[in-house]
């Protein structure tokens, strides 16, 4: 008996803090505060720039498409909740750190030159395909479009941040498949990796600062972007893939400002992203530790037979028509 009151006590105990959270710790919230998005034309960067007009911040939205922008632009003006919002659009490539500098200058001007509270970072790409099909100007172009689109933004806004003294947010948006990876994802795995490895950085050594830094990692979201990558998605990615339900942007929108609002770092979009983010979290804080346990526990079970039937899968592919494949495409020539 003595064991199981202290087990109790050590379960209520545990779940003090999510109890606290829930009834009495004030939510963030984006209310009058300035919300830039990149990636801001389509897919969850629409749909979160339509969240945060709806919850009245003011939103600046930046994407290369100018086109797309005003469209997006429009959608915004219909979500407006008062006429003191400021709700504007800039047409950069961020992928170069100058360019990503000089839209975070323009976004910041019609707020007297004070930078944005909340740092969005939804911009990048994949184009999936086999390793052995890859040349250099691939690789580096799907590193600039998973990783460099974000990373020059966070650098230009951090340095921003620090000298003003504004105690914000930077958001970055990497993958699912920051948590692992697979057959079809060697250009794009590697850049997500390595936002998981700058946040994981800055959530540390922003602290000097007052700043927050959260990491994202949904799974399937049914965009233009995910439409695009499925034209070069190998037949076995798209085979392994066939049981993921995906999510709409709208969905995923609503868990990134969910995650926000519990001040998660790792935020996950759905069950199986909080499996793969409680069984690979490292060193970083947990969410919620028995919620974080339960998902651990599932992983340790499940993931294991996952990964034994993807292998299998992967393997029976490369007997049946893999080589034929390379050989249709003159690899071998």
């Amino acid at each position: 008996m003595a064991v199981v009151a202290f087990t109790t006590g050590l379960i209520l105990l545990a779940a003090l803090p999510l109890v606290f959270s829930m009834f009495f710790a004030k939510k963030w919230s984006p209310k009058g505060l300035h919300c830039y998005v990149t990636g801001g034309s389509s897919g969850l960067g629409l749909a979160l720039a339509l969240l945060l007009t709806r919850r009245g911040a003011h939103v600046s939205i930046v994407a290369r498409d100018e086109k797309k922008l005003k469209t997006a632009l429009a959608e915004l003006e219909k979500a407006r909740q008062n006429p003191d919002q400021k709700l504007n659009s800039y047409s950069f490539s961020l992928n170069e750190a100058d360019a990503s500098t000089a839209a975070l200058d323009a976004a910041s001007a019609p707020h007297g030159g004070r930078t944005p509270d909340v740092i969005f970072l939804c911009a990048g790409t994949a184009t999936p395909g086999f390793f052995v099909e890859q040349t250099e100007v691939s690789l580096r172009k799907a590193m600039d479009s998973a990783y460099w689109v974000q990373a020059w933004s966070a650098l230009a806004a951090s340095k921003r941040m620090v000298r003003e003294g504004v105690k914000g947010k930077i958001v970055f948006t990497s993958s699912i498949l920051a948590y692992f990876s697979m057959v079809g994802y060697s250009s794009y795995s590697p850049g997500k990796h390595a936002l998981r490895g700058l946040a994981e950085t800055l959530r540390s050594e922003m602290q000097l600062y007052g700043i927050t830094i959260h990491l994202f990692c949904p799974g399937t979201i049914y965009s233009p972007g995910y439409e695009e990558e499925n034209k070069t998605k190998p037949e076995i990615t798209l085979k392994i893939e066939e049981a993921d339900s995906g999510l709409q942007p709208e969905q995923v929108a609503d868990a990134l400002i969910a995650g926000i609002e519990r001040n998660d770092f790792h935020i996950a979009a759905d069950f199986l992203g909080n499996i793969f983010r409680a069984s690979t979290r490292g060193g970083t804080p947990q969410n919620n530790v028995l919620v974080d346990t339960f998902f651990a526990l599932v992983g340790w079970v499940g993931l294991p037979i996952w990964r034994k039937g993807v292998d299998a899968l992967i393997i029976a592919h490369g007997k049946e028509r893999h080589v034929e494949y390379l050989k249709e495409r003159n690899f071998f020539d």
